[in-house]
């Protein structure tokens, strides 16, 4: 079954690290473009972050500074490492073959920031 999984959400306190996972199950994703997006009750779908095949990155100028996002091929696994946290960041982060449209998404992981 060709699908993404993402893992490593959880609550955290403002201005705390968490490291998002996105894993792929039945294909190998060193060809594709792999997008993190989030969407926050209420709220718009937001593009965060999107890493090329070549290793291309960009963030939203929300998160800039503070998300870092890599690809470990070997691993099948996009990670997006997410550090000086703000409630504002509290969503559910999903993953996508696709910079711009959550195409193939996952089912997501939900990141509270909260104290």
């Amino acid at each position: 079954q060709v699908q993404l999984v993402e893992s490593g959400g959880g609550l955290v306190q403002p201005g705390g690290s968490l490291r998002l996972s996105c894993v792929a199950s039945g294909f190998t994703l060193d060809r594709y473009t792999i997008g993190w997006f989030r969407q926050a009750p209420g709220k718009e779908r937001e593009g965060v972050s999107c890493i090329t095949d070549k290793r291309g990155t960009n963030y939203a100028d929300s998160v800039k500074g503070r998300f870092t996002i890599s690809r470990d091929n070997a691993k099948n696994t996009v990670y997006l490492q997410m550090s000086r946290l703000k409630p504002e960041d509290t969503a559910v982060y999903f993953c996508a073959t696709d910079c711009e449209y959550p195409i193939g998404r996952g089912q997501g992981t939900q990141v509270t920031v909260s104290s």
